[in-house]
């Protein structure tokens, strides 16, 4: 267990939970982030949606056209290797932390199925090493 700064204890999991999500939020203002989605630029169009003109992004993986609304950047190699899990936090801040050439812009939708992809690969990883 490890103590917290009120005195209370917190378990190792929710001492890594609360540390990830702060290092991730923090990740979410770097530079690299921002760079990827501008090199991602199409034109400016009439956002079918709402009907206004719109700032439009291609998706690093189907190539289609979207709003910034429904585009996200993405870490190429996972922050989080999918086969091995957590290494180190010294391993996990250099990949969350990475420059541009590990990055793509990439719509929703793809990212879900990457993700989708990422958490089975994961979880089969995790099935072969309790054997």
């Amino acid at each position: 267990m490890r103590e917290t700064y009120n005195g209370g204890l917190w378990t190792q999991g929710r001492f890594n939970s609360f540390v990830t999500s702060t290092l991730r939020a923090g990740a979410r203002r770097w530079q690299p982030k921002y760079d990827t989605l501008n090199a991602a630029k199409t034109e400016k169009k009439i956002n079918e949606r709402t009907g206004r003109i719109a700032q439009h992004y291609r998706c690093a993986h189907c190539l289609q056209e979207f709003t910034s609304k429904d585009m996200e950047v993405d870490h190429v190699q996972p922050v989080v290797n999918p086969l091995t899990g957590f290494e180190s936090w010294d391993v996990f801040i250099d990949r969350l932390f990475c420059e541009q050439d590990n990055l793509q812009a990439i719509c929703k939708s793809c990212h879900k199925i990457k993700t989708k992809q990422e958490k089975t690969i994961r979880k089969n990883a995790t099935n072969q090493r309790e054997y």
